[in-house]
């Protein structure tokens, strides 16, 4: 897909297609370095995904070779010097971990990389629910050769996904691992050949968007609630929200078209 026009300092793009979101990194000249424009643009096209009734699904994906090489330090050392955030408060935070003053998103997100994918890039992806990796991906969560901390979630969803042992292996290293290597640590769940990621997590992202909208979202923060709170915190939720979901008209169509032995045409109520 080609990149469309952008300033220096980068843009983010959000394009519609139907009910997709398609949120692009656009800064390729600079391996798609995240600027403090950019994280703000970012942060609002995820604002505009949870708050358009329109939009079902994101896809969140980069122009050019690479998905970014992760902050463009300059351009935002002494914002993190300041314990300031680039992303206004009262928005989605693209982190989406529940940080005061910022909102967490509902709706689902697929992610697709491809090349340089650090720092950011991978805390990103972690913090998406889907992760389509093309095969030439390189990844690096480098921030102690940097003399910082990653700060995006790495250090809470690497050991999530890939036990401690493995987390601390390229936490504390910075080392450099491919697309293999995070298909075996879970932190992505499909490796295409490169050039065939976007379309692949276009696919995905439709065949969510099929699905009942409700349904979809109950199941989502279900399932994120038993990983950040536990499996009984979870499980109190069972009755109230499929008490809820069975009196939605989405409900009603599903078992319609069941008994119809026809596609459910789900609107979202």
């Amino acid at each position: 897909m080609q990149a469309p026009p952008a300033p220096p300092e980068g843009a983010i793009a959000a394009e519609r297609r139907g009910e997709l979101l398609l949120i692009g990194i656009n800064r390729p000249a600079k391996l798609n370095g995240f600027t403090p424009a950019m994280f703000r643009q970012l942060a609002e096209a995820y604002t505009l995904l949870e708050d358009d009734p329109q939009l079902h699904v994101g896809v969140l994906h980069a122009f050019g070779n690479h998905f970014t090489a992760g902050l463009d330090l300059p351009s935002i050392a002494e914002m993190m010097r300041r314990g300031e955030k680039a992303a206004p408060f009262g928005q989605v935070d693209p982190y989406d971990l529940g940080t005061p003053g910022y909102r967490r998103r509902t709706k689902p997100l697929v992610c697709a990389v491809q090349g340089i994918t650090f720092t950011l890039g991978i805390e990103l992806m972690l913090a998406a629910d889907i992760v389509v990796a093309a095969d030439n991906c390189r990844f690096s969560q480098l921030e102690v050769k940097r003399g910082i901390m990653a700060t995006g979630g790495a250090t809470l969803r690497m050991s999530q996904r890939a036990g401690l042992g493995n987390a601390m292996l390229h936490l504390l290293t910075g080392d450099e691992f491919g697309s293999e290597e995070a298909l075996r640590l879970n932190f992505v769940q499909k490796v295409v050949p490169a050039g065939q990621e976007l379309q692949e997590a276009e696919r995905i992202a439709k065949l969510i968007a099929e699905q009942a909208p409700l349904a979809v979202v109950a199941t989502r923060l279900n399932a994120l609630k038993a990983v950040e709170k536990g499996p009984h915190a979870a499980m109190e939720e069972f009755i109230a929200t499929q008490q809820r979901l069975s009196n939605s008209e989405d409900a009603a169509e599903g078992v319609r078209s069941f008994v119809e032995k026809r596609p459910a045409r789900f609107s979202g109520r």
